[in-house]
């Protein structure tokens, strides 16, 4: 599903990806851990091309994204990723509904096929009765839902999420992290998260350590395991 060929970056005379090699599968749950400064979100970034590389190629779904232009690069990240941030990053001034249907509109859906959608995951999330309030109405658990439908909406491929259970109790943290694998087997998403909480990255199916811009361990797919349940969340 995403293929990482020797990845370098620097921003400025700080080199903060040294050649970095990476495989994820189609189907998996996989974090990215290490200490900070260890160049997480500038993968993250890169994979997701908001940012570019110096040099090496990012391969997603067998389309070689550094080859695409402005235009196309963005179309592709419209249709075929979906982010999640740590701090949801909703527009304060449009309802729950309306967030998650901005990607749907910019993708050039119509509103009846958009709202629809966004109604079908409002009910998945369990969102059904906050369609209509805003994000200064709902509960960082809430809005971090929401967040996750408005980075489905347009059934991407692939969903890039950056701390995404950072700023949340541990009870959104444990409902968070069982959300992402029930998503994976309904949708068939590839997720990979960015993350500094052990306990989600101990449920991942595989996890990637990283240290001064590069990879340390990559995991093991072939130990892949199960969704999270209260016996294995460490919080």
């Amino acid at each position: 599903m995403i293929t990482i060929k020797g990845i370098r970056k620097s921003f400025g005379s700080l080199e903060v990806l040294k050649g970095i090699d990476l495989e994820i599968n189609k189907g998996e749950v996989v974090s990215i851990v290490g200490p900070s400064g260890a160049g997480k979100t500038t993968l993250l970034q890169i994979m997701g091309t908001l940012d570019k590389a110096d040099s090496g190629s990012v391969t997603i779904d067998g389309v070689d994204v550094g080859s695409l232009n402005a235009g196309k690069m963005a179309e592709f990240r419209n249709l075929n990723i979906g982010f999640v941030f740590q701090f949801h990053q909703l527009l304060p001034e449009f309802t729950a509904l309306e967030n998650i249907m901005i990607p749907a509109y910019i993708a050039g859906k119509s509103s009846k096929e958009a709202k629809q959608r966004a109604k079908e995951l409002l009910d998945f999330m369990g969102l059904a009765d906050r369609a209509d309030h805003k994000p200064g109405q709902l509960s960082g658990g809430e809005k971090q839902r929401v967040a996750v439908a408005r980075a489905l909406v347009n059934n991407p491929a692939v969903i890039l999420a950056d701390e995404p259970s950072g700023s949340l109790d541990s009870k959104n943290k444990a409902e968070l992290h069982r959300l992402f694998f029930e998503l994976r087997d309904k949708f068939g998403q590839t997720f990979v998260i960015v993350t500094h909480d052990e306990g989600l990255a101990a449920i991942t199916d595989r996890t990637i350590h990283m240290k001064d811009g590069m990879i340390e361990t990559a995991g093991d797919d072939t130990t892949a395991t199960n969704e999270p349940t209260d016996d294995n969340i460490t919080l």
